[in-house]
């Protein structure tokens, strides 16, 4: 089942991508996925790493919780990733990288099977690239709460299967906003994340 699943991904990321239209639909209202021409020398580039792995008869990726302290979307869910550092060969390695930092996972035991589209966030200015890796059994993860306050391993096939998006306000930096978001253990996945989250959920689907 798991070998299927996983030719079905790597086909379906080398094919035409469903990115605007996935974003389009949990994209917070007011915000656009467009660079402006005069923004295009301020954007900053960076890359997250979808980890997805089977366990039982569910397929599950791994979302963190970023600490209050940090800079950029302090508490929000996020995936492990961050900024394109000069020392970075690529996106990719960036990916990796941050992954292994963040939760402490062996990437050498994971293997990147494709790329999402690439998401702009207009609040951040942040440009990000998605990959998607696969690794063949539950990782060993060994968080580091300098970088994470916690790790939550979402069940990406329950929303695949039932697809649940609610609303509600959130006070955010820009003042309050009315955004969709997939509830989880009463958390709220919103923003990039559920942007995201949403693309890989629509290419999911169609398996």
């Amino acid at each position: 089942m798991n070998r299927v699943l996983l030719k079905y991904l790597k086909d379906a990321l080398q094919g035409q991508l469903p990115g605007f239209t996935a974003h389009s639909k949990m994209l917070p209202p007011g915000r656009r996925l467009k660079t402006r021409e005069d923004e295009l020398a301020s954007v900053k580039q960076s890359s997250v790493l979808l980890l997805l792995y089977p366990e039982g008869e569910k397929i599950f990726t791994c979302l963190t919780r970023r600490p209050s302290t940090m800079t950029f979307h302090p508490g929000q869910i996020s995936f492990p990733g961050g900024k394109v550092e000069k020392e970075d060969l690529s996106a990719e390695m960036t990916a990796l990288r941050e992954a292994r930092e963040e939760i402490g996972i062996d990437t050498s035991a994971v293997r990147i099977i494709g790329k999402l589209s690439d998401l702009y966030v207009e609040v951040s200015r942040f440009s990000i690239q998605s990959y998607v890796a696969w690794a063949d059994q539950k990782p060993e993860f060994n968080v580091n709460t300098g970088e994470v306050e916690e790790l939550i391993l979402f069940p990406l096939s329950d929303f695949v299967g039932n697809e649940i998006i609610s609303e509600t306000v959130l006070d955010t930096v820009t003042g309050p906003l009315l955004i969709k978001y997939y509830p989880f253990n009463g958390e709220i996945i919103w923003g990039a994340t559920a942007m995201i989250l949403s693309e890989l959920i629509e290419i999911l689907k169609k398996h």
